[in-house]
């Protein structure tokens, strides 16, 4: 480690001293400038009241970001557990999230929105930046968030020429390729194809096969079209496809806790499989004072999950699910131009979601098998205005007051087959009655900017639709009732030492009843059954702050840190009349989430090897983490250490890399069912190295 700190001051080659001056110097910070595409209305991080993390191109590709997984910690207060595969994709920000189900937690790709959860985990590649917004988002966006939005932006042809190749070595039998092209079709007109293949042969290994268990192979495309018939109009269409094959799953049972860690050991070969589609055609046109925008999207999964249930050596329980997903929306967007004495925006929205599944499970001990179809239609429309008015009484001062009416129809269509050796019962065919639900969110705040800094603070309500549950033997578990909060939060972004330091600062207060809450599913009897469901806990707060301080050059090198505390917990919540977990932890919610980032750029005089050199140290640390309702088991405080170094010559790029360089052992996520705790460990060390190049 004190190697590594030394390289970041001096670097020796091949007995040839190589003189290097720091020619990166990141310019003065000023927030005026930095535009927030996720804003909808391109307003200035300053004039902006809430609390936004931005990372852009470069650091993504320093600290190796490739799917949502990799942003835990990298926003304070930002959790996403490495579940053992991509069906189940869960995001926590602030506390507020869920395990299955509909996220809480509202993802855009290129104006696409996501609302399948198994979508939520894909590879990232030409990648441009991405944008956290915390906090209900429900007066901007088209699709109601609870948590927050997480808003991803390729790069465009408009904005982008050249190609770009890299290859990736690494260790577990890590390789990848991507390739993304970016041209021209005449003056007004370019076009975009990139593709990315990810191969991995497993960190973990299933003793009982003495195979790795976690193998995966990836590959996506996607294709960007742009085009500007005139000055004031903009037509884009991007389309995407990504198909992953991946093994699973790395869970082993936990026999005594102080055991841990513990085996993987089963013996029925599972595995996920996935193609996703998504197409958004984006239509924009800027009048004098105003700008429109349509956006119509479609998104496609098929998906299979084979998977051992029971995780042991015996044959108890095998579940195959598949599944066919269809989600079209629409998507209208009138806006005043940025900076103008009043911003407003009004829209519309509209959504159809189509879910088919099929799911068998086999039941050895009984020699029966459940066979269960569902047919599930969700349909919503929504009428959303936000208006901030600057300048208000005095300079600086601005009131930002939105609404949004929000309605959603829920239709389930179910049957259920119950097979005892050759005899085949039919248990039930229903159509179940809509679920509909009508809220009006409302949402106001204030923000003062002066100088180069600016303060806010902003109440908003959270809402997130209920709907019928996609397991269940029970009828009182057929379904879960919409959860619905109050946010405070109160803020500052501040410009300090002349422009040298950003500081970011947030407290934030939630107040949540019916918080939707991760159970395993049960059986008539009340003993436990395969798979999980919703239910509703009474009323939950999560508390806490966030801190984000980033400076220019010190001493040549560019720190980034970063920390968020959040105390979540039910204030009521009567699992049965018997059991009562008020006062526990919410699970899943780390306590705390630290990043600490360092980075330093050289030019080389004195040698024509080389251009440049660059540097990163990436610490991150999370933790306390409690994984169920009783709190009964938990991940302490842990800490990761990754590392980076960049050496570049004229569009030549070699990188290596390094992650988890102390070697931590810690669970990455932890469930129960059937009776049984399991639990899987995170990622162990690993190093590589990419070869990139750009012309």
């Amino acid at each position: 480690m004190l190697f590594i700190l030394s390289t970041l001051f001096s670097i020796t080659y091949a007995q040839q001293v190589i003189i290097l001056r720091d020619s990166t110097e990141v310019p003065e910070l000023q927030l005026e400038e930095i535009r927030v595409q996720a804003s909808k209305s391109n307003l200035s991080l300053k004039k902006m009241p809430a609390s936004v993390t931005l990372l852009s191109a470069r650091r993504i590709n320093e600290n190796e970001v490739q799917s949502l997984t990799d942003l835990t910690s990298l926003t304070p207060g930002f959790f996403m557990p490495d579940y053992g595969s991509r069906l189940t994709s869960p995001v926590y920000i602030r506390g507020i999230g869920s395990r299955i189900n509909s996220p809480s937690v509202g993802l855009y790709v290129d104006n696409v929105p996501y609302y399948e959860k198994a979508s939520y985990n894909f590879d990232f590649f030409d990648i441009e930046r991405i944008e956290i917004l915390k906090g209900p988002q429900g007066t901007l966006y088209g699709r109601n968030a609870m948590g927050g939005i997480i808003n991803i932006v390729t790069s465009s042809p408009l904005d982008t020429r050249g190609t770009r190749l890299g290859i990736t070595a690494g260790a577990f039998g890590k390789y990848e390729a991507t390739a993304g092209h970016h041209g021209a079709i005449g003056e007004n007109a370019g076009y975009s194809l990139s593709a990315s293949y990810r191969h991995l042969d497993g960190y973990h290994t299933n003793n009982y096969t003495g195979r790795q268990v976690d193998r995966s192979n990836s590959a996506g495309m996607r294709n960007r079209l742009a085009w500007r018939p005139t000055v004031n109009l903009k037509i884009e269409n991007i389309a995407s496809f990504e198909l992953s094959r991946e093994g699973g799953y790395p869970y082993a049972m936990i026999t005594n806790p102080a055991d841990l860690p513990v085996e993987i050991n089963y013996n029925q070969p599972s595995g996920y499989e996935r193609s996703i589609f998504s197409d958004a055609l984006i239509v924009q046109y800027e009048g004098r004072g105003f700008e429109l925008q349509s956006t119509t999207a479609y998104q496609y999964l098929d998906d299979l999950q084979e998977i051992d249930q029971d995780f042991t050596p015996d044959s108890a329980y095998f579940v195959v699910q598949d599944q066919v997903h269809h989600m079209v929306s629409q998507e209208w967007i009138a806006r005043s131009k940025a900076d103008s004495r009043i911003n407003w925006l009004f829209g519309a929205y509209g959504f159809y979601q189509d879910l088919d599944k099929q799911v068998d499970v086999d039941v050895y001990a009984s020699n029966m098998r459940l066979t269960k179809i569902y047919e599930n239609s969700v349909m919503g429309a929504a009428l959303f205005h936000q208006s901030t008015f600057n300048d208000l009484i005095v300079d600086g001062l601005s009131l930002t007051a939105g609404i949004r009416f929000d309605a959603e129809q829920d239709i389930l269509d179910y049957h259920y087959d119950r097979a005892v050796g050759e005899n085949v019962s039919n248990i039930t065919d229903t159509i179940y009655p809509y679920l509909r639900y009508i809220e009006i969110l409302p949402k106001i705040a204030l923000n003062y900017a002066v100088g180069n800094s600016s303060f806010y603070g902003v109440i908003a309500k959270g809402y997130k639709t209920g709907g019928f549950n996609s397991t269940f033997y029970r009828d009182e578990d057929l379904f879960y009732l919409p959860e619905q909060s109050w946010n405070y939060e109160i803020g500052t972004k501040m410009a300090l030492f002349n422009n040298h330091v950003y500081a970011d600062i947030s407290l934030f207060y939630i107040d949540w009843v019916n918080q939707q809450i991760y159970q395993p599913a049960m059986f008539p009897d009340g003993s436990l059954a395969p798979g999980s469901n919703l239910k509703n806990a009474g009323r939950s707060v999560s508390k806490g702050g966030e801190l984000t301080i980033k400076t220019t050059k010190v001493s040549g090198i560019s720190p980034v840190f970063s920390y968020g505390y959040t105390h979540a917990i039910f204030t009521e919540h009567m699992a049965d009349a018997e059991t009562d977990y008020s006062g526990n932890f919410i699970p899943y919610i780390p306590k705390h989430t630290v990043t600490l980032q360092l980075g330093r750029s050289f030019r080389t005089d004195g040698t024509d090897m080389l251009d440049r050199i660059r540097l990163n140290v990436l610490y991150r640390g999370q933790g306390e983490i409690w994984w169920n309702e009783e709190n009964t088991f938990r991940t302490d405080y842990y800490n990761l250490l990754d590392l980076k170094a960049s050496f570049e010559k004229a569009g030549f790029s070699l990188e290596f890399w390094g992650k988890n360089l102390l070697g931590t052992n810690y669970e990455s996520f932890y469930f129960q069912a059937i009776g049984n705790e399991y639990v899987q460990l995170g990622k162990p060390f690993r190093f590589g190295l990419n070869l990139n190049y750009e012309f």
